[in-house]
Parts: C-alpha cells; structure tokens; sequence
C-alpha cells in the first residue's frame, strides 16, 4: 500500500492535480495548463509532472518520498491507438502511475468505483459507461467533428453566427456584436484568432453564449436548444446502452441542466465524487472503510 495518492484530471481547457494520505486527508492541490494527448506526449508528461509538483510542494512532501506516490492520472485524447502505450513508456518519479481516460475517472468518481455513466460537458463532451465489466464510451471523438452540446460547440456556433452577421447574411444580435467587438468588428481580425485558436479558446465564448441565451437573445437561445437537444441524446442513448444511472460533469454541465426537458433531468443522479476524486481510485486509493 502507498503512503500517499496522487489524483490527476487532464483535460482540453487545464490540467489539476489532488494528493491525500493513505486516511483520505487532502495535503496538497495543483492546477496548470491543457494536458489533452492532442498537445504532444511530451508536454503531457510536463504538465502533469509541474501539476503534480504543486501539490507535492504544497504538502511538503521531500523528493526522496516520491515513490512513496501512487498516481493515477485521466488523460483527455488517450483513447487513440498508441497513446496509452507511449504515456506508460514515459519515466515518472512516482512509485506508480495508471492512466486512463478522462470519462473513466470522471465516472469512478461519480459513483464511487460502481457501475454507472457520467456525461462530461466541458470544453468538449464524451459519455463513459461502466456496466457489468465493461467499460466504454460514446462520443468524444475531437472537435471539431465531435464534441456536440459542449463548450467548444457553443463557441464555434457563436464565432459562425457572428461572421455572418459582419457580412450583412444575417440580422446582428447582441450575441453577434459582442462576439466581433472581441475582433473590433473586424472580420479578418476574427479570421486570424481562428486560425490559432484551440477548443479551449472556443469554449471561452460559452459563458458569453449562455449570458446571452438566458437574455433571450434569438440566436444564442438557438445555439443553447441545439446544445440541450445533443445532450438529450447522449442521456438517451446511455440508458439504451446499460446504464442504470447517469450522473453529469463538467464546467458547462450545471448551466445546460435547466434547458433539458424535466423527464430527462429526472433520471439524473447527483455525482458522488468529482474526476479528481476517480484519480485517486484509479490510483488505488480506497477509504477507510469501503470495499
């Protein structure tokens, strides 16, 4: 058994990081930039490792401890062929470290290690089911071909919205101007941030989308209702596939919930733990106490 456990929660927009003692007690806490597999494997390692070394630091842990460490870390973007093998390769200093998805532990920590979905509606979305053995997940394929009712959509409609409503194709709405006042009304300044802008860049127009909807702007309130509409059948189709109880997760997921129909929040279940707290289970951490 490990003296201590080190909980990582990788995603497209940050990278945080947890430590506890073998009682559960939290020593130390970290936060840093995207740690997505998209970024490069290598600024993956650096970014959990510079995490991690806050956390560490803030618990006063010494160096000649770290193998004392046990990690577990969800690494956004791992799914695809090769990375798990690549990540594993990589040299830590820890005693251990398991990866895994980013919808795996989200979903260990919702329900505590037992079966069960979460939905994660962040800077992208992706479902993880755990039923009966079997894990697997729906969705989360990348944006932009993937991703639907997330952050990153919400922003990519905003940005399309706006630029046709620059061109005079259609009617400008308060959503519109204040997405191109970003761009000083100016389409190729607009056309350049593009050019660079990552998902998370995206999803930082998400809040302004939601301002907007809640305003009852007419097409922020489009773009949300196309969102909720994904979600719904993202909720629909993890009960078709096994689960019997699904909770969601996620930055956007708590401001999307009152534009689902009632029947389907209704099936809902509050999580039980947070991504972190499912790192820690992949770690091997268990509470006094539990199973």
């Amino acid at each position: 058994m490990a003296q201590y456990y080190l909980g990582f929660d990788a995603g497209g927009t940050q990278c945080r990081s947890r430590l506890v003692d073998a009682q559960g007690k939290v020593l130390g806490r970290g936060d840093g930039g995207p740690a997505n597999a998209r970024i490069g494997l290598e600024a993956v390692r650096s970014v959990l490792l510079e995490t991690g070394a806050k956390a560490i630091r803030m618990a006063g842990i010494s160096e000649a401890d770290l193998p004392e460490i046990a990690a577990g870390a969800g690494i956004a973007g791992i799914s695809r062929p090769g990375v798990r093998e690549r990540l594993e390769a990589l040299d830590f200093p820890y005693g251990s470290i398991a990866f895994e998805t980013d919808g795996m532990i989200a979903n260990l920590g919702a329900h505590a290690g037992a079966d069960g979905a979460i939905l994660i509606i962040g800077t992208g979305s992706i479902a993880h089911i755990k039923h009966e053995g079997r894990n697997f997940s729906i969705g989360g394929y990348g944006f932009p071909i993937s991703d639907e009712g997330s952050g990153a959509a919400l922003g990519l409609s905003a940005m399309r919205h706006a630029l046709r409503a620059l061109d005079g194709r259609t009617k400008p709405t308060p959503l519109s101007s204040a997405v191109t006042a970003r761009f000083s009304h100016d389409t190729s300044l607009a056309i350049a941030w593009m050019d660079e802008a990552a998902p998370g860049d995206y999803a930082q127009l998400a809040p302004l989308v939601m301002d907007f909807a809640e305003a009852d702007d007419e097409i922020a309130r489009s773009i949300v209702e196309d969102a909720a509409e994904h979600i719904e059948r993202f909720i629909e189709t993890i009960f078709r596939r096994g689960a019997r109880q699904c909770a969601l997760a996620g930055g956007l997921s708590q401001r999307i919930r009152p534009w689902l129909r009632e029947r389907t929040v209704a099936r809902l279940v509050p999580a039980k733990g947070d991504p972190l707290d499912g790192a820690l289970y992949l770690a091997g951490y268990r509470a006094p106490g539990s199973v």
